[in-house]
């Protein structure tokens, strides 16, 4: 059968389609572009790992698949006191590096290696002490390592701070502590005569002990402050200031004529106690031999003591040429021959403010509850001591040739010529004070004063408890008037009644407890 020209199209189109249909299914891709690739990409497995310290972030550990040629990233992390090494296994584009890149043209596997970092230490030490533990040198520790540290003094010496890199050290102002290894460190051990500071106003040398007490002597011209009290259980007493201290001798005073004390000390209310000296046949006798003019004492209390000495002895000062304030006192004993006083041996041109004394005092000539002799002023201070002597015995002052203010004592005063319950004998002036104590003499004996060769003003004495009715100046009063408001007011005091004897009303330098007590300083302690 003859086809037709319309047929024969049809039927050649028929069987190019079939062509095409089958060429489509040969190649896999139906509908396929004719110029496409229709063969899969190759790919490869990458297979990452890590060691102990550290870790791979980027792609991450474990198993992964890439195309071939892919460049892959890596990075790998180190943890706290560990650092990366290297890579290992299959190449890498720089195996030292914590990050870099892997090519995908096989499988392949890598590894980032860390390691533990260490560090070292080097310990040093100023002089007059060492570090025992762990030593002194150089020593290496694994990164995170705490390390004992133990800094040891020589005697009369301490532990000041440590010092260099520090910042890790648990407590750099403690000699047994410990620092952390993150780094490598140098640290230094300071040792010192004292507990710290560097000796200006700013910053006053500290006093913890006494061997610090005693190394004061060497440093006459600096600022000190206590801070600790002292006692027989402190560092070097047995040594420094007990009876078997300095073969018998006990505590050796501060300053003399040569080098008198030039600095300021203050006790910051804290207490010396148990002070022991027996210097029979040496002046200027005290915790400090000399006070210089320059020289500052406050806040400073010494408890318990006893001192013995032969001319200007005092508990707190033999001589003083300098300034005492602020509620600074002496209680004990104080033994010696001339100008001896509970507080001050011999007031030489300096000054007191609100001190006090108590205790016994006894000696021969000038001998007084505060000051055995006082050519300097002193004001707002009072004393409890009892008082025996010969010549110029006082409550307050065995012989005052300067001033006296505002002050009184009520210690029992017991002497043979010139004495007297507030100043044995006064060549000086007094004012606005007063006296209680009994009063025993042979000659000049008088209830405020034994014997007066200058000024006296506004002052009073008990003329029962003291059982004398005369003196030489001032003015006696019975009990019930020296606790009476009005016997003070009506002669010009600074004074004012409260409450009780606890009550301070400081707007006021006497405060009286009305018909009940005798005036009292308004600094007082209670």
């Amino acid at each position: 059968m003859k086809l037709t020209l319309s047929s024969r199209r049809h039927h050649y189109l028929a069987r190019l389609s079939i062509f095409l249909i089958t060429v489509a299914l040969i190649a896999g891709m139906v509908g396929c572009e004719p110029s496409c690739s229709c063969t899969p990409p190759l790919q490869y497995d990458l297979t990452i790992y890590s060691t102990t310290g550290g870790s791979v972030t980027t792609p991450g550990e474990g198993g992964f698949t890439y195309d071939a040629g892919t460049a892959v990233d890596l990075v790998a992390e180190a943890d706290e006191c560990h650092e990366f090494v290297n890579w290992t296994g299959d190449t890498v584009a720089d195996p030292d590096s914590a990050t870099t890149t892997i090519t995908m043209d096989e499988a392949k596997t890598v590894t980032a290696n860390f390691a533990l970092l260490s560090y070292d230490l080097t310990v040093d030490s100023t002089d007059d002490g060492e570090v025992t533990t762990p030593g002194e040198g150089t020593f290496t520790y694994d990164c995170g390592t705490v390390v004992d540290l133990v800094a040891e003094a020589e005697m009369g010496y301490s532990f000041v701070e440590w010092s260099g890199d520090v910042g890790t050290i648990a407590d750099i102002d403690a000699a047994e502590t410990t620092i952390t290894m993150s780094g490598n460190y140098s640290i230094t051990a300071n040792f010192g005569p004292f507990a710290g500071g560097s000796g200006t106003a700013e910053d006053p040398y500290q006093l913890a002990d006494w061997y610090h007490l005693d190394n004061l002597r060497n440093f006459l011209s600096s600022y000190f402050i206590l801070t600790d009290d002292l006692d027989f259980g402190s560092i070097g007493y047995t040594e420094l200031a007990s009876e078997t201290g300095n073969e018998g001798e006990g505590w050796e005073p501060i300053g003399n004529l040569t080098d008198p004390f030039a600095g300021s000390f203050n006790g910051q209310g804290y207490e010396i106690s148990d002070l022991f000296i027996d210097r029979p046949d040496e002046d200027n006798v005290g915790l400090f031999g000399i006070l210089d003019v320059a020289g500052v004492i406050e806040n400073a209390g010494v408890i318990n003591g006893n001192v013995t000495g032969y001319n200007n002895a005092g508990g707190l000062v033999g001589r003083n040429d300098g300034t005492i304030l602020n509620n600074t006192y002496y209680t004990g004993n104080v033994t010696g021959n001339g100008n001896v006083g509970g507080l001050v041996g011999y007031n030489f041109f300096g000054t007191a403010n609100d001190a006090y004394s108590s205790g016994i005092v006894t000696g021969q000539d000038n001998v007084g509850g505060l000051f055995g002799w006082d050519r300097g002023t002193t004001s707002d201070s009072y004393s409890t001591s009892s008082v025996t002597g010969q010549n110029n015995v006082g409550g307050l002052v065995g012989k005052n040739s300067g001033t006296a203010s505002n002050s009184y004592s009520t210690g029992s005063v017991t002497g043979d010529d010139n004495v007297g319950g507030l100043v044995g004998r006064n060549d000086g002036t007094v004012s606005n004070s007063y006296s209680t104590g009994g009063v025993t003499g042979t000659s000049n004996v008088g209830g405020l004063l034994g014997r007066n060769t200058a000024t006296v003003s506004n002052s009073f004495w008990d003329t029962e408890t003291s059982g004398q009715a005369t003196s030489d100046g001032g003015t006696g009063k019975t009990t019930a008037e020296m606790q009476d408001i009005a016997t003070f007011s009506g002669a010009g005091w600074n004074i004012i009644a409260v409450a009780n004897p606890s009550t301070r009303n400081l707007s006021y330098i006497w405060n009286i407890v009305d018909d009940e007590t005798y005036p009292f300083l308004s600094w007082q302690p209670v």
